[in-house]
């Protein structure tokens, strides 16, 4: 199984509880994926509930042509203010590992992706991800980067 990486830095002009605050609730996710991708959190969730390692949140997400697609993920690793693990646990990937890292710098918050991704079916899964899976996955990773610097402002330094 081929395992992809892709690794984003984002400095953002916020205070880093206020950085926990938006990306550690599901419930934001919607606002920082492209809207053609219909994503919805469907998890019995309490929007007040502070993550925490074990935590199931399920959503719908259409990736390519409109289908809709369940995806599970679990949060296994949470350090409050530093980093948390999101892991697919059901989904269309045969894996996904996404750390979360934030750092407090000068002027604010040094945000940082770094994610482990795998497609399934081995040489057509390859293929699948070289012709349009790994441009999608940038895609709304670029999606996000803007809608954040849309929310937050510009990081001036």
């Amino acid at each position: 199984m081929k395992t992809y990486v892709l690794k984003l830095t984002q400095n953002l002009p916020i205070s880093l509880d206020e950085a926990w605050d938006f990306f550690s609730s599901p419930h934001n996710l919607a606002r920082i994926t492209p809207p053609e991708m219909n994503f919805i959190v469907t998890s019995v969730y309490n929007g007040d509930a502070k993550m925490y390692p074990g935590m199931i949140i399920t959503y719908k997400v259409s990736p390519v042509l409109g289908i809709p697609l369940r995806w599970m993920t679990e949060i296994t690793h949470v350090q409050e203010g530093k980093y948390f693990v999101d892991e697919q646990r059901f989904g269309p990937y045969a894996l996904w590992h996404h750390q979360h890292h934030f750092k407090e710098i000068p002027g604010g918050v040094e945000m940082t992706d770094l994610l482990h991704y795998a497609i399934p079916f081995g040489p057509i899964g390859r293929l699948t991800n070289a012709v349009m899976v790994g441009k999608k996955v940038r895609k709304v990773f670029e999606f996000r980067k803007k809608a954040v610097k849309d929310i937050f402002g510009v990081y001036k330094g």
